[in-house]
C-alpha cells in the first residue's frame, strides 16, 4: 500500500503558504526542455512472488561465495563467520543501534562498544582505540591528519605496499590540504620495504607501512619505526587482514604510535565491498587528536557501573576549529559483529585460524612455484597471501580456474604496471584441500 502521509487538502495548503498553486509550480526553476513530459520507460508493476522471482534470477548471476572457491584478498577477506554472529546482531537492541546519544537507555550497546575498544587495544598493542571509523582507508586518512596535527609538519612518506586504494584515498584526504605525499618504493626482491629505504626528513609527519603488506609480505615494522621516530616522525601501521593479528606481534609492541586497518576479517561478510568497519588505536597520550568516538566506563552516584561516550570530537559537538574530523558516525553495528566474533573464537580460536591461513597458504605457494611456468614474485615471508608471476597470460589463467568454480586471484597490472604477468593469490582457513587441489590442477594444464 503506497504510504502518503499528507492529505490533498493538507498539500493544497502547503502549497498556499508558499505562494504556489500546483506542485508543478515547484519545477519552474528547471528550464522547459529538460523537464520529462512522457511516463518513464518502466516495466509495469509485478506481485510479490513475481518480484522476488525476478530478483532470485538476477542474484543466481552472481559468483557465490556458496559455489565458488575463493582465492581473492587484496583488502576483503572469505572467512568462516559463526553462526552467533548473525544470531545476536539480529536482536533489536542491536540491529536498530543508532548513535548512544541517551547512556541511560543505551547501556547494552555502550558496554559491547567498549569491550570491542578494549579487544582492539589488545590485538593491536595500543592503549586506546574509538569506536571505530568507515572502513581501513578512510582510517588511515584519517590518522594521517591527526599525525599533521600532532606534528605540525606537511609532508607523509607511504610505501607503495600500502593498499593501492587505501593510497587513493589519502591522496583525495590531502590534496586540498597542502599536504605532501612521498612515496617508498618496495623491494623488487623481497616485495617488502627496506629500512634503508626509509627516509625522512625534518617535515616528515608520518611514515606509512602496512603489515602483512598489499602483496602478504611481513615488514620490518621494527626497524621501520625507528626511522621515523629518529626525526620525530609518528609510524603509522596498516593492517587490512587482522586476523594475521592471531599469529603476528602487534604492531604497538613494535614501535607503532597509531594502527589503522580494516576489521572486516572479523565476521563481517564481504558484501560487495561494505559495509566494513574501520579499525584506529592510538597512545593514551594522543587522545585529544583521536577522530571518532570513545566510550569510558563510570560508576553513578550508588556506585553501580555504567558506559557512556567519554570523548566526540567530531563538529557536531564542539568548535569546529577544536574537532578532530567531521566524519559524523561511525560503524557501531559491525564494530559490534566483530566484538562477538573474537568473543566467541577467543584468543585461542584466533590464533587456531590464523594458522590454518598460514599453513594452507604456505602450502599453496610452495606448490605453485613447482608447477611449470609459474613462480613466486618475492621471496619475503607472507601471511595468508602472495604473490605469483606467470609465463601464460594471467587473464587466460583466471578463466580456466572461473570454469572449475575458482576465483583465482587479483590481476595486479591495473595497481602496479610493472607487474603486468602477476597475480595475488589468497587462501583462508575456508579454503578445503580439494579447492587446492583442484587450483593446482588447471595451472598443470595449461
Amino acid at each position: 500500500m503506497r504510504y502518503i502521509p499528507n492529505s490533498p487538502e493538507e498539500r493544497a495548503e502547503m502549497l498556499r503558504a508558499i505562494g504556489c498553486t500546483t506542485i508543478e509550480d515547484l519545477f519552474r526553476p528547471i528550464p522547459e526542455k529538460f523537464r520529462l513530459r512522457e511516463p518513464l520507460r518502466l516495466p509495469s508493476a509485478r506481485s510479490e512472488a513475481e518480484l522476488l522471482a525476478f530478483f532470485r534470477e538476477l542474484a543466481a548471476r552472481n559468483a557465490a561465495a556458496t559455489e565458488y572457491a575463493v582465492f581473492l584478498g587484496a583488502g576483503a577477506y572469505h572467512h568462516f563467520i559463526p553462526s552467533v554472529v548473525e544470531a545476536l546482531i539480529s536482536r533489536a537492541e542491536f540491529f536498530t543501534v543508532y548513535t548512544p546519544y541517551q547512556p541511560e537507555i543505551a547501556q547494552g550497546t555502550l558496554q559491547a562498544l567498549f569491550e570491542y575498544q578494549t579487544l582492539i587495544c589488545q590485538l593491536t598493542g595500543m592503549e586506546v582505540a574509538n569506536a571505530s571509523l568507515y572502513d581501513g582507508s578512510t582510517a588511515l586518512a584519517e590518522a594521517v591528519l591527526m599525525a599533521e596535527r600532532l606534528t605540525h609538519r606537511r609532508e607523509i612518506l607511504m610505501a607503495r605496499s600500502v593498499h593501492p586504494e587505501y593510497r587513493e584515498v589519502v591522496r583525495t584526504y590531502t590534496r586540498t590540504l597542502g599536504l605532501s605525499v612521498r612515496l617508498m618504493d618496495y623491494d623488487p626482491e623481497t616485495g617488502g620495504l627496506q629500512a634503508r629505504a626509509v627516509t625522512p626528513s625534518a617535515e616528515t609527519a608520518a611514515v606509512i607501512v602496512q603489515s602483512p603488506n598489499f602483496f602478504g609480505v611481513i615488514e620490518d615494522l621494527e626497524a621501520i619505526a625507528a626511522r621515523a621516530h629518529e626525526v620525530g616522525a609518528l609510524c603509522i601501521v596498516v593492517i587490512t587482514e587482522p586476523i594475521s593479528l592471531g599469529l603476528l606481534r602487534p604492531p604497538g609492541e613494535l614501535g607503532a604510535d597509531i594502527v589503522v586497518g580494516e576489521g572486516q576479517s572479523f565476521g563481517i561478510p564481504i558484501s560487495f565491498g561494505g559495509p566494513y568497519l574501520g579499525v584506529f588505536a592510538t597512545r593514551e597520550r594522543f587522545v585529544r587528536q583521536m577522530p571518532g568516538r570513545i566510550v569510558g566506563q563510570t560508576f553513578d552516584s550508588r556506585g553501580r557501573r555504567g558506559f557512556v561516550m567519554t570523548l566526540a570530537t567530531r563538529e557536531q559537538y564542539i568548535r569546529r576549529e577544536k574537532a578532530t574530523s567531521n566524519i559524523c558516525t561511525s560503524q557501531e553495528l559491525c564494530a559490534i559483529m566483530a566484538t562477538i566474533y573474537l568473543s566467541t573464537m577467543g584468543p585461542r580460536g584466533l590464533r587456531d585460524v590464523a594458522e590454518q591461513n598460514a599453513q594452507k597458504a604456505a602450502y599453496l605457494a610452495r606448490e605453485i612455484a613447482r608447477q611449470s611456468g609459474f613462480r613466486l614474485r618475492f621471496c619475503g615471508s607472507h601471511f595468508n597471501e602472495f604473490v605469483v608471476h606467470s609465463e601464460h597470460p594471467v587473464a587466460l589463467v583466471l578463466e580456466k580456474l572461473r570454469e572449475r568454480k575458482i576465483l583465482g586471484g587479483l590481476p595486479l597490472e591495473r595497481y602496479y604496471p610493472e607487474l603486468r604477468e602477476c597475480f595475488l593469490v589468497c587462501v583462508t582457513e575456508v579454503i578445503p584441500r580439494s579447492a587446492i587441489e583442484t587450483y593446482l590442477r588447471v595451472l598443470d594444464e595449461l
